[in-house]
């Protein structure tokens, strides 16, 4: 009897501490002082917008008429939200993930539902977009954590890309970008109209992208590197030189990039190793953009791929932000699920974390980041620009603050960032 009891008791304990799991709003002890959530409280809905007549990429054949479909898309927006009398703070997501035969309870601190902040914005609009596959929550940890400090986020599950629909990687590469376009004029679209939660809550014409991998690869795009003719050839590409839209030799892209995007924000971006940019598209990017990086990423490449990419955007004012030794998981993932712990199976499990980094941390820092870079860039904080005027590399910093709490002379440390908390760091500024 006492060994049934002591076995029902385990489970019960077993299944609060898991419900308790996999939470996306975790703030370190020793992350960088922007990372902590702000003062706002977050609210959450799922949407779902469609594009009437997009080209359906997989179904075209070279030689025959393009054919044209609905594009339907699920986002998931986090915003600024007035909690009413008897709400509080709090939500699940259930999360398809790498592995597709498990879903992952996520736990985070909006509230599903609950009415816009109206009487405090409107509030700049952050688009977020997905590596290849992945979906709207592989980003989650980012959109609770800027809605409470004065955003609207749209974080996007793009069709032929996510971990239930995965096809052809050809869809993707005309798709991604022209998902971010058309979420950005719906997300405007709500904030005009008359009878929608978002009416005169969001500011679309002030919107950064954030994008990792193939979201990454879009974002470059967006913010105006046009891909290069090598890359409109790549063997993968779309039917009929479809790629050609998007491409730096089309004398219609430089037109086609929508004004409403201020900065952007591409982590791990791929195609730069696979030769879809080059010097004459990465300088069409004239915008504010923190690029992130592993400086081991075998993925998207790094001193051919992303150091690369940053490199010859010369016409941007940009940042690099390295993880060092970190690989192509660096920075934009939640952490492991749960879900994945204790099975024989490890599929998919590499897709959260590092083989040197903890998930948990680099996603503090990224917080840190992000809040500084788009706090400046969208809202004209410019006290947070002391955030990103650090010396290069971490280690080298200085570390002298008296005991009351002033810094010393010699004092160089990265500013938020506590005593060795910098180390393993790099930032690049152009």
């Amino acid at each position: 009897m006492r060994t049934l009891i002591a076995s029902l008791l385990m489970t019960i304990i077993s299944s609060t501490l898991h419900a308790q799991t996999n939470r996306i709003d975790l703030i370190r002890p020793d992350a960088p002082e922007l990372a902590r959530f702000g003062e706002l409280a977050v609210g959450v809905r799922t949407v779902a917008v469609t594009d009437a007549e997009r080209p359906d990429v997989l179904n075209m054949r070279n030689g025959e008429d393009t054919p044209l479909y609905e594009r339907s898309l699920t986002l998931e927006i986090w915003y600024p939200a007035q909690l009413s009398a008897g709400q509080t703070p709090g939500t699940q997501y259930q999360a398809r993930t790498r592995n597709p035969d498990i879903t992952a309870t996520l736990n985070g601190r909006a509230v599903r539902d609950a009415d816009a902040l109206t009487d405090s914005g409107p509030f700049p609009l952050v688009i977020i977009s997905h590596g290849y596959p992945g979906n709207r929550y592989l980003l989650s940890h980012l959109g609770e954590n800027l809605a409470s400090k004065g955003y609207v986020v749209a974080s996007i599950d793009h069709r032929d890309s996510t971990y239930e629909d995965q096809q052809n990687i050809n869809s993707t590469l005309y798709n991604r970008t022209m998902d971010q376009r058309f979420v950005l004029s719906a997300i405007a679209d709500f904030g005009a109209a008359d009878d929608h939660f978002l009416s005169g809550v969001v500011d679309a014409d002030n919107t950064a992208l954030i994008g990792y991998s193939m979201g990454g690869f879009g974002a470059v795009n967006n913010l105006g590197a046009g891909y290069s003719d090598a890359g409109v050839g790549f063997i993968a590409a779309p039917a009929n030189g479809l790629l050609n839209e998007l491409a730096a030799s089309n004398p219609d892209f430089a037109g086609s990039i929508d004004p409403r995007i201020k900065a952007g924000i591409p982590i791990a971006p791929w195609g730069m190793n696979t030769g879809f940019w080059d010097a004459e598209g990465l300088a069409g990017i004239k915008v504010p953009t923190l690029f992130v990086a592993g400086d081991a990423d075998r993925t998207s490449g790094y001193d051919n791929g992303i150091k690369a990419i940053y490199d010859q955007a010369v016409n941007s004012d940009r940042y690099l932000l390295v993880y060092k030794n970190a690989g192509h998981s660096a920075a934009a993932p939640i952490p492991l699920p749960v879900e994945f712990l204790d099975r024989e199976d490890s599929t998919g499990a590499g897709h959260y974390t590092d083989p040197v980094w903890d998930t948990l941390r680099m996603n503090n820092i990224l917080q840190h980041f992000v809040t500084a870079f788009l706090d400046l860039h969208l809202k004209a904080d410019a006290d947070k620009a002391s955030y990103l005027e650090v010396i290069e590399d971490g280690a080298d910093g200085v570390y002298a603050i008296s005991p009351n709490g002033q810094a010393r002379p010699d004092h160089t440390y990265w500013k938020g960032f506590g005593q060795g908390s910098a180390v393993g760091l790099k930032l690049y500024r152009n």
